[in-house]
């Protein structure tokens, strides 16, 4: 047996599902090599036939034979191992060094176009990405029909092949923030990448920043748009959804589902989201501040009901509204790991129950139960489940902040998150940038 044969054989021939048998493509002997289980061995088979079987094919030289069913590349182990765990068939001609990758007639294995889970869409298209990444460049092509688009590919990984692609628009993306991506990518091309914290490594961000340098969205139509501001979008094989890069403060803020509505709505519900940030960063650092360092800001009156309210609480405010709200991401984390017929209904009354018997052991306020509701639905305005999670670990920042140095230590925190926001760069583009364009970057 020739050497790359039995090197293939030694390397993936021990799979129950490897394909692998001696046939004839015309008048040559060939090897066909292929995982069944990701291509559909019956159809691929006729399809071979009814090419060598084609008559305009009879007078043809073997090279444009061969060129016409497939990629001929010269003997390769390698790429020829690579081919088969992408999903192709491998025709080896025993008589020629050479071996033809096919295209075969794959495998459905790719859930159809379905309507978005994560992200609710109003008033809009409701068609989602899908963990196929050709299928998700198809969808953006037919959102939004431009010849400006521009689609790069790359793979990385050594043992585990993933492959990703960069779209942007070439009359609106900035070409030097696309040339240090692709450059950032191709340093990287031999680590692996299994999840969203290796695809960071790879594009140089460091994990310990609690801010996402990239925004995710599973609406084409969000990607369409932030194609149309002249960022970047990044597809991840088996990934639903796109990356933009880069990451700026205002998407948390902004969709372009917005625009459906009238001017006056469209600023209204944005303001909504701007008020549901602050109030999910500042309420629970007041309600330390006010009721343990500084109750003399209040009027009398105020003071006097929070007292009241509080009678009986043996707790001082600050392990009040930890211990609070260590329960309520409790609950959170809960609703996203029970089963979603009984996940709603379990942590709901879960929720109302234990709210009611901790406020009627006097383990808590009432106020302090209505804040934490507050600042829980607050905390949901935001865009992007990501940027949630990450205001609501900057709250507790501000909350330690204000049980030493009252309404001080809330200026003082919103000061350092602002500093911190204002430190984040992606390749080289500050996040607090409102626009990013073609020319660089704008502040209007």
């Amino acid at each position: 047996m020739n050497s790359s044969l039995q090197e293939i054989k030694d390397k993936i021939g021990n799979n129950d599902d490897f394909f692998f048998q001696r046939d004839y493509l015309g008048e040559f002997p060939v090897v066909l090599m292929a995982f069944k289980t990701l291509i559909d061995l019956p159809k691929t088979k006729k399809m071979l036939q009814t090419n060598i079987n084609n008559p305009f094919t009879i007078n043809k030289t073997l090279d444009e034979f061969l060129t016409g069913i497939g990629e001929v590349k010269e003997q390769d182990s390698k790429e020829a191992i690579s081919s088969i765990m992408e999903g192709k068939l491998i025709v080896y001609l025993e008589n020629i060094p050479k071996f033809v990758i096919v295209e075969p007639v794959s495998k459905i294995l790719n859930r159809a176009i379905e309507q978005p889970v994560n992200e609710n869409v109003l008033q809009g298209p409701l068609n989602s990405f899908t963990e196929d990444k050709d299928t998700n460049i198809g969808i953006v092509r037919r959102q939004m029909n431009s010849d400006n688009i521009q689609v790069i590919s790359l793979a990385v990984g050594n043992d585990q092949k993933k492959s990703l692609s960069l779209l942007y628009l070439k009359d609106l993306t900035n070409i030097d923030f696309v040339h240090k991506l692709i450059d950032q990518i191709k340093k990287n091309q031999d680590k692996e990448l299994n999840h969203l914290q290796d695809l960071s490594k790879i594009l140089g961000f460091s994990p310990w920043v609690a801010i996402s340098k990239y925004h995710t969205t599973e609406l084409p139509l969000e990607a369409v748009q932030f194609l149309k501001k002249g960022r970047v979008i990044l597809f991840q094989d088996r990934l639903p959804f796109a990356l933009v890069l880069p990451s700026l403060l205002w998407d948390i803020f902004t969709l372009e589902n917005d625009r459906n509505y009238p001017l006056p709505l469209t600023i209204a519900i944005r303001g909504v989201r701007i008020i549901g940030l602050l109030m999910t960063l500042l309420i629970p650092g007041l309600y330390v501040a006010l009721v343990a360092v500084n109750p003399e800001v209040l009027r009398i009156e105020l003071a006097l009901s929070i007292a009241q309210s509080r009678e009986g609480v043996p707790y001082p405010a600050l392990v009040e509204i930890l211990m609070m709200l260590v329960i309520l991401e409790l609950i959170l984390e809960a609703s996203i790991r029970l089963p979603r017929s009984i996940g709603p209904t379990i942590t709901m009354v879960g929720g109302i129950i234990l709210g009611q018997a901790v406020v009627e052991a006097k383990l808590v306020s009432n106020l302090l139960i209505i804040i934490l509701a507050a600042t829980t639905i607050a905390n949901s305005t935001v865009v992007g489940f990501q940027n949630s999670l990450t205001i609501r670990l900057f709250k507790y920042i501000i909350v330690i902040l204000a049980s030493i140095y009252g309404i001080l230590g809330i200026v003082a925190g919103m000061v350092l998150v602002s500093a911190y926001l204002a430190k984040i760069k992606s390749f080289g583009i500050p996040y607090l940038n409102l626009k990013f364009a073609k020319d660089g970057i704008k502040s209007g």
